[in-house]
């Protein structure tokens, strides 16, 4: 596995622990940083930065989610898709830090990995609106 890749793991696994246990960013980062040892400090300042952002800009990324997601409140989807979403949504919008569809790519693996066997699909087609809807995509 890449370390990128394990970055956005470390990421999601942030963002579900936050949704979920409310816990606040600096708790989260300093936890994952004990843990995470696999992750050179390159990839650890990635994961940091995504995280940060993901955290820091949520209502903006729920309401970019929002506007192509008409028939799914963001408060009932499934958590992990949920963190999924926003952290791609960042790293789309607010970050751009890799190709758009790498992003899309990475978070339909992560969906297929830590969540149901409809996320993949459920996470490619809201990503792939967004990316459209903002002209990230041809």
């Amino acid at each position: 596995m890449s370390k990128r890749r394990l970055a956005r793991e470390t990421c999601l696994q942030s963002m579900y622990s936050s949704d979920i246990a409310h816990l606040d960013s600096e708790s989260v980062i300093a936890s994952f940083q004990r843990l995470e040892s696999d992750l050179d400090e390159k990839h650890f300042e990635f994961y940091r930065q995504l995280y940060t952002a993901s955290v820091g800009n949520i209502e903006k990324i729920d309401g970019i989610i929002r506007s192509v997601s008409k028939n799914w409140d963001i408060d009932r989807m499934p958590a992990v898709d949920r963190a999924i979403l926003r952290m791609a949504v960042c790293e789309m919008m607010i970050l751009s830090s890799a190709p758009v569809p790498v992003i899309i790519d990475e978070a339909i693996e992560l969906a297929k990995k830590y969540s149901t066997d409809k996320s993949g699909k459920f996470v490619n087609g809201i990503l792939d609106n967004i990316a459209r809807h903002n002209n990230l995509i041809k």
